[in-house]
This record gives structure tokens, sequence and C-alpha cells, in this order.
């Protein structure tokens, strides 16, 4: 682990494994309460130093941690595929969106805003560094969501410890490594845990922001524990993205933009379609063809060439899929998948589920793997209302050959983004938000950036 500028022995270890083989792929340092005490007092060590450079340092820095990754891109995605499951084109892929993510964030400012400048006096707004930054993240997307907490944080004159989950911290620990001979000692700090040092990271007083990926339940006990301190709090929570197809479609063409939009990373993406709604003039053919398309899926061991699908990523959530799947069958019809595959590793095929409708527990509750319910509607002002229903509001789209008429409707659905004919269009310039119980603050773009820091006004009488 990286704490204080020198990577250390934890005082246990954690086995990570891999969820193609469910054996082990890696065995890890793992952090006590006493050093994740320590990561917290080196990081706040670190802060005024840091908070001191100028952003043109802290932007060299930055960007030598891009550069440093986009160098080892091949390591970070053999690692990335052994510990999270994932295809090594998507682990790949998540290596580039974490460099292009770093260096973006590196183009964007927050400069001083002046109010008043005349006789009577001279105010000016201000963007102050908040202090210790805690990042916590998922085990979905390890790399890329690591740097969605420490490239805005650091910028922001901030110091960081990061903890990744304890089924995914290889990728992180390799980070640590880098960011060891890049940042100043202290400035950045990575630990990992066996999924039980949240809480104290979360309430300890010297923290000031916790910066969240995760279940909505999860986020909801951060947000309790950071309670007492008020600490600052960006949650990025779950969501049951709805998709909402018009009878005007293309049919192959949008049945396999759902596809892939529904079973990217095996379905464990927050921000996935969750559920199709679908009118019902192009329902049958619809279905027919997301059918096809599930069954073709090569669903393997992601580090073998050719594989689409890889693992659930763990076991407790494979257990969740197989009792969503046995909801799925009572409660609809499945015409693609709905198989756990006789074999090492916690494989499952791609299943879609069709004549099922709200009140299912496979429509109402994100599943957050290869599961697509398909629901069949005859009034746009139903499906929107069903889009709408539930806690979450992460995302959602809207698929129709008339663009006027599906922005309209687009706009009608109550979620941090929305589609037109496309869904998981994100990116650093892009706010990412949440409605409702989806989470709190915003990742991404400026607005992003301005969430790691406090405001200040200074105020002069002339």
């Amino acid at each position: 682990m990286l704490i204080g500028g020198a990577l250390v022995d934890g005082d246990r270890t954690l086995e990570v494994i891999n969820p193609a083989t469910e054996k082990p792929f890696a065995t890890v340092a793992c952090a006590s309460e006493a050093q994740a005490d320590a990561a917290i007092a080196a990081a706040k060590a670190a802060g005024p130093a840091w908070a001191a450079t100028p952003l043109a340092e802290r932007r060299k820095a930055v960007m030598a941690l891009a550069d440093a990754i986009e160098a080892r891109a091949d390591d970070f995605a053999a690692v990335i595929t052994g510990e999270q499951g994932k295809p090594t084109l998507e682990a790949k892929g998540e290596v580039a969106g974490t460099v292009a993510a770093l260096r973006h964030y590196c183009t964007i400012d927050l400069p001083n805003r002046v109010i008043r400048d005349n006789e009577k006096g001279f105010i000016e707004v201000r963007h102050k560094p908040l202090g210790v930054v805690v990042g916590i993240y998922a085990w979905n997307f390890p790399l890329m969501m690591a740097s969605w907490k420490l490239g805005p944080a650091v910028l922001a004159g901030n110091t960081v410890v990061l903890k990744p989950a304890p089924t995914t911290p290889a990728v992180s620990l390799l980070l640590g490594e880098l960011c060891r001979d890049i940042f100043p000692a202290g400035v950045v700090n990575v630990i990992a845990d066996n999924n039980d040092l949240g809480p104290h990271l979360t309430s300890h007083p010297d923290v000031a922001k916790v910066a969240f990926t995760g279940s909505i339940a999860t986020g909801k006990r951060i947000a309790a524990s950071g309670a007492d301190t008020l600490k600052r709090l960006t949650l990025e929570l779950g969501g049951n993205d709805p998709a909402i197809v018009l009878e005007d479609v293309d049919i192959k063409r949008t049945a396999k933009a759902i596809f892939n939009n529904a079973f990217l990373n095996n379905g464990q993406v927050c921000v996935a379609i969750k559920r199709a709604y679908v009118h019902e003039a192009i329902y049958d053919a619809i279905c027919d063809e997301l059918a096809a398309l599930a069954q073709v899926a090569v669903v393997g061991d992601g580090s073998h060439e050719g594989t689409r699908l890889g693992p659930i990523q763990n076991r407790a959530q494979y257990e969740k899929i197989k009792s969503f799947i046995d909801s799925a069958r009572a409660d609809g019809k499945i015409i693609a998948g709905g198989e756990v595959m006789e074999r090492e590793g916690y494989f499952v095929r791609p299943t879609i589920v069709r004549d099922v409708t709200d009140g299912h527990r496979v429509v109402d509750e994100e599943q957050f793997g290869p599961i697509l319910p398909v629901i069949r509607f005859s009034n746009v002002e139903d499906a929107i209302a069903s889009a709408n229903a539930g806690v979450s509001g992460l995302g959602g789209s809207v698929w129709s050959s008339d663009l006027a008429r599906a922005t309209e409707i687009a706009g009608r659905i109550e979620s941090g983004q929305v589609w037109v004919n496309q869904h998981l269009a994100v990116g650093p310039h892009i706010p990412m938000a949440g409605f409702k119980s989806s989470g709190l603050g915003v990742e991404q773009s400026v607005e992003g950036l301005a969430e790691f820091t406090q405001l200040q006004v200074i105020n002069i009488a002339r």
C-alpha cells in the first residue's frame, strides 16, 4: 500500500479471487485501523504544502500520472481482467478512459470570480481546497473510478486516501506504486481493506470530504457516518435506468444498441440500461432481436480472445443474479439465457425476459448483472410514469426517429442524464449527477471539480 510516500506491507493480507476461475489471482496488503489512521495523518500533514503548490505544478503531476499509466497500459489491463473479470478489450478501454479523464481534468480551471471592483469596494469569489479527501469506490470500474476521485481532488489542492473495493484492490495498489514516484509524500495514499474500514474512514474527524461510488444503501450509511462532522459528500449511487423505445425506430439497429448498452461489462454498470419499455407495435420484433443477440454472445474468461461477456465479478453478486433469474422465471418468460454455466467461475448467460411488468422484482430493482427485462407499453404517458417510478434516477434514454418528440419525452424523465438514441455517452467533460436516491453532488466536468473545493468570498471596502 502507499502510505506517506512509502510502499508498505499491510498488518494483514487479503486474497483476491479471479472471478473467471474462482482461484486466487493475487495476495495483497490489507490495512489495519492503525494503518488507515496513518494514511489520513500523512494526507493531513501533506495538505498545507500541496494546497500552496501552484496549479501548474499540480497539473504537471496529474499529467505525469496519466503518462505513467499509459506507459503500462497492458499491465493495468491485465490486472483489471484478472481481478474484475471484464474482457481484455474492455479492460484496455477502461485504462484508456482513465488516461483521457486525467488529461482532461488538467484542462479545467476554476478561476477567481470578481463580483465587484469599483469605488465602493472589491468582492472576489475563490475556490479553496477542502483538506483530506477519502475516495471509496466499487468493483465494476476500479481504475476509472479511482481516477474520478484522485484527479479532481489533487488538482483542487486536496490530499487523498483511496480505498478500493476489497474484491478489486490490486489495480489501485498498482496505481499507488506510480503515485509514489510522482506526488510528494502523503499527497496520495492508497490502502486496501476487507470491507471493514469504511465506517472508520468516513467518520474520521480529520477527513473533510468523502467521494463514494457504490450502492444506495452504502451511500446512506456514509452520509450518516459523516453527519457529526458535516463532511462534504459526493455520492454516485445506483440506478435502474429505463430505455423508452418508440414505435418508429429501426428495429435491428435499436435492438443492437439496447443490447450493447445493457450488457457492457456484463451489465455491471451504474448507468447501463436496466429495463426497456418497448411500444407494443414493435414489442415482439425487439424481443426477438434481443434474444438472438444474447444467444450468440460469447461468455467466458475475459483473458481469452473473442470473449464478449466475462464473469460476474464476485460470488455475492453471482448469488444475487441467480435469485433475480429465479424471480424472472416465475414472473415472466425468459427467451434467452437464464442459465448458470456449469463450469468454474461466476458465469451467467445474458438473459432477456419478456412479458413482465412493473411490480415484478426484475423490473423494480436494479439487477446489476446480465439481465434485461423488456416491458410492453401502448401509451407513452404510461411508459414515462413507469420510467419515473422508483427511488433512483441516475440515467435513462429515449429511442425514436422523431428527434423533437424524443427530446420532449427525455426532458420529462427524472434522471441526472438522459440520452436520445444513445446511452452511456459519458465523458470527463460532461457532468454526471443523480436524481432522488441516485446520489448527491456531481462528478466529472468543471462542476465535478468544484465539488472538491470550498467557496471563499473576499470582500474589501474602499
